[in-house]
């Protein structure tokens, strides 16, 4: 997955015109939306599904945005519009994947060639409350930052910071760290 730069609360604010541009069909608007959210959904959906599942679904949302967002009505919503797409096709994936698959397949196991201790946290990490699970994800698998992560769905910072530290203190108690 293309690595987007890091989005800043400034960079928030000129989202408006992207977002509009978007909206009368210019990729290249699009194309930068998409450079300043993909970590956000990347990490929206890595909470969800397996992890080899997420980086195609990226894709799916952002294809399913590109034809949807002129029906947005205020561009200040894109972000958290955009979170909920991505919300709503990790379910989607699901749904699909209990109907196709023996329930045995459904969570598929982690690549071998993966270190297990990541893949291990994530495992915790999935397993604390949806509250905090997107928050943890986003800081510390996407790395973004308490302000961009408030930016960009629509959380207020001290929802952040409080959804991170309590986050934190369940990991390390999944974890056995004091």
């Amino acid at each position: 997955m293309m690595q987007p730069m890091p989005m800043s609360i400034d960079t928030a604010a000129g989202d408006d015109g992207l977002v509009r541009a978007a909206a009368e069909g210019d990729r290249e608007a699009f194309g930068e939306l998409y450079v300043r959210y993909a970590r956000m959904v990347h990490g929206i959906l890595l909470a969800r599904v397996p992890h080899g599942d997420a980086e195609d679904l990226v894709q799916e949302v952002f294809l399913t945005a590109m034809k949807q967002v002129r029906g947005l009505r205020t561009a200040a919503a894109f972000p958290g519009w955009l979170a909920a797409i991505a919300r709503n096709r990790a379910m989607d994936h699901f749904r699909r994947m209990r109907e196709t698959a023996p329930s045995e397949l459904v969570e598929r196991a982690a690549p071998h060639a993966a270190a297990p201790d990541a893949f291990l946290v994530l495992g915790r990490i999935r397993s604390l409350p949806e509250s905090y699970r997107e928050t943890m994800i986003l800081r510390l698998v996407e790395g973004m930052t308490g302000p961009e992560i408030a930016a960009q769905t629509g959380l207020t910072p001290d929802s952040v910071r409080v959804n991170l530290c309590r986050g934190m203190k369940l990991l390390r108690q999944l974890l056995g760290a004091k």
